[in-house]
């Protein structure tokens, strides 16, 4: 990024990202909570690894669940195909429309 494009913008160790990919198998379990433990806030498309595993893909669910109450964050279901997982301090609204 150049100087004018950051210019009036300061990145500090509080911004928080967000991502969004796929979980294509239980080993990618690992890097989303890394992902997450850095500040980001996932957004992960659980397709593929249902079309594979419908057992994996609820293990993977599990232990992100526990993970993100562990630590403090959130989880929660967006629709079939995905779920957002947060870091500790940012919190899914839950409320009606």
């Amino acid at each position: 990024m150049s100087s004018k494009q950051s210019e009036g913008r300061s990145e500090s160790k509080t911004d928080i990202y967000l991502k969004a990919l796929p979980l294509r198998n239980l080993e990618e379990v690992d890097k989303v909570k890394g992902d997450v433990s850095g500040k980001m806030i996932i957004i992960l498309r659980v397709t593929p690894l249902a079309q594979k595993s419908v057992e994996e893909l609820k293990r993977a669910v599990e232990d992100l669940y526990e993970f993100a109450t562990s630590t403090g964050g959130d989880i929660a279901r967006l629709g079939e195909e995905r779920i957002v997982i947060t870091p500790p301090g940012v919190k899914i609204w839950r409320g009606l429309l």
